[in-house]
């Protein structure tokens, strides 16, 4: 008996109201969960993980909100209901090429993106998956203030001198360039082993 060709779910994700755009392509094993895509996305974008997710205004068979995430009750609003993101496949979510959901990172910085199923097809024989193929821009630093204090710290970078300058540069360690992205060195973490440390607190 030949073996099972695997699947694969390509995505394109795109941090919004950032101009010009940040985003990324990436590919994954259809059997991702809600989590590992979750893992997935982090992982390309350049996020480090810090904070709460969720992807809301997913395709579904009827009219209610489905919110997938980590259910954190302090962060829930009365009476919502959130399923845990390990619970829920994301070929369940994504159902065919088109389908999009909005995913939240960071619920104080507020950074929004759009997650658009773009192709389900079978895994190339010789690619390791998950995968990023390409691209634009670097991510956000963590903790800037969301797209607006990230947008005041482009200008003051932009400066190249003053306090608010110097501060800056030693608050980043260094300097950044906004844009900067290779596809090929994204290095992509366990998400079984990223979930044991979320729970763990």
């Amino acid at each position: 008996m030949a073996p099972r060709k695997k699947i694969v779910l390509q995505f394109r994700v795109t941090l919004e109201d950032i101009k010009p755009k940040v985003w990324r392509r990436i590919v994954v094993p259809s059997n991702y969960s809600m989590w590992d895509l979750h893992v997935a996305i982090q992982d390309s974008m350049g996020w480090l993980d810090y904070h709460l997710h969720e992807f809301r205004d997913l395709t579904t068979d009827d009219s209610g909100e489905r919110r997938i995430g980590l259910p954190v009750d302090d962060f829930l609003d009365e009476g919502a209901e959130i399923t845990p993101s390990w619970q829920a496949m994301a070929l369940l979510a994504f159902q065919q090429p088109g389908d999009e959901a909005t995913y939240e990172y960071d619920f104080g910085d507020g950074w929004v993106h759009t997650v658009e199923l773009e192709a389900i097809s079978l895994a190339e024989p010789k690619r390791q998956y998950p995968s990023c193929i390409a691209g634009e821009r670097a991510c956000p630093p963590e903790d800037c203030g969301g797209p607006h204090g990230y947008q005041e710290m482009l200008k003051t970078l932009k400066k190249g001198r003053g306090e608010a300058y110097e501060s800056l540069v030693e608050w980043l360690g260094g300097g950044f360039d906004a844009g900067a992205f290779e596809a090929a060195e994204v290095r992509f973490d366990d998400p079984k082993l990223r979930l044991q440390r979320a729970l763990r607190g």
